[in-house]
């Protein structure tokens, strides 16, 4: 049972981190003048056959039933839409920023959860949740008041929930026993026919500029998609949806990490404080989580000891 949290969680963390690899890969590709569709139906096709072949290296049966046809066209649909929405708002606001809001789904999790199947959301949750936040706006709080595009705003809101459906659905639906490349794999089908479709069957498709970017494109398949995918996947059948999207606070640090690292962000001690709290929610969540079972197990025992007592 602790194996296959302690399992849960370390590829709730891996899922998190590569998915906040996003913007180092897409924005080059932006500044060479392409536009947003033919960078996700790149990032879609090359992670497609990487899927495709990985399956067929473990012998792994392609073979679906009727019934999940229709959930796993609806799960990559929204997946991909969820990729849409933020790829999108790249356009209007900082990467960092959009990657910043994009936290607002584990709430929008929790609050599905809650809302449509009953899921009690603890103090601890709530407090790992709230403290998460304020870690990040101390990371990405603007000290010359520049209101932010709403434009933006509301397509990374879009793509939160989005994002927040699909893995409340991959976990309450009948895919939760699928095997994890099997359902990445339809995923990223279904997914890419939304390209397909923008852009115009392909015909209005934009060729790679250089050999150098094609480095981007199949990173943007390999660490965001295929290994963010499948490992966020692991992580939702080992721990449930909620802690693993709690675990995606780990995006917006993995953004400033590269952020200071690879183009010289600066790093003050205000954004040293966020990272700080950010850890500190995410620790929190994992090591309170089973010292919370523990205790309604203990609580259980004891009501029954007394319940067997007075007979």
């Amino acid at each position: 049972m602790i194996s296959h949290r302690l399992k849960g969680f370390a590829f709730g963390a891996v899922a998190a981190a590569s998915y906040g690899l996003n913007p180092l890969f897409t924005l080059p590709l932006y500044s060479a003048g392409m536009n947003v569709d033919s960078v996700l139906f790149y990032r879609y096709f090359f992670a497609l056959l990487m899927m495709g072949v990985l399956m067929k290296l473990k012998k792994q049966s392609f073979a679906i039933k009727k019934a999940e046809l229709p959930i796993l066209i609806a799960m990559g649909l929204l997946f991909s839409s969820s990729s849409l929405f933020l790829f999108e708002s790249y356009n209007y606001m900082d990467a960092g920023i959009a990657s910043t809001i994009l936290f607002v789904y584990p709430v929008l999790v929790a609050i599905i959860m809650a809302l449509f199947f009953h899921e009690r959301i603890s103090v601890v949750t709530m407090f790992a949740i709230i403290m998460a936040f304020v870690g990040i706006s101390m990371l990405y709080q603007t000290d010359n008041g520049t209101t932010l595009n709403w434009i933006g705003v509301l397509l990374v809101f879009a793509s939160s929930l989005t994002y927040a459906i699909y893995i409340v659905g991959v976990n309450r639906s009948s895919l939760a026993s699928m095997p994890t490349m099997k359902l990445t794999f339809y995923c990223i089908l279904f997914g890419i026919l939304i390209y397909v479709v923008r852009l115009d069957w392909c015909t209005d498709l934009q060729m790679v500029p250089s050999p150098l970017l094609w480095f981007n494109v199949v990173s943007l398949a390999l660490f965001p998609t295929i290994i963010s995918l499948t490992t966020m996947t692991v992580a939702i059948h080992n721990i449930g949806s909620t802690p693993t999207a709690i675990l995606g606070a780990l995006e917006p640090v993995t953004a400033l990490f590269f952020g200071v690292m690879v183009f010289g962000e600066q790093l003050t001690l205000r954004i040293v404080a966020g990272i700080l709290m950010i850890l500190t929610a995410v620790t929190l969540i994992i090591v309170a989580q089973p010292l919370m079972s523990l205790a309604r197990k203990h609580v259980h025992l004891r009501h029954a000891r007394h319940f067997w007592l007075r007979k």
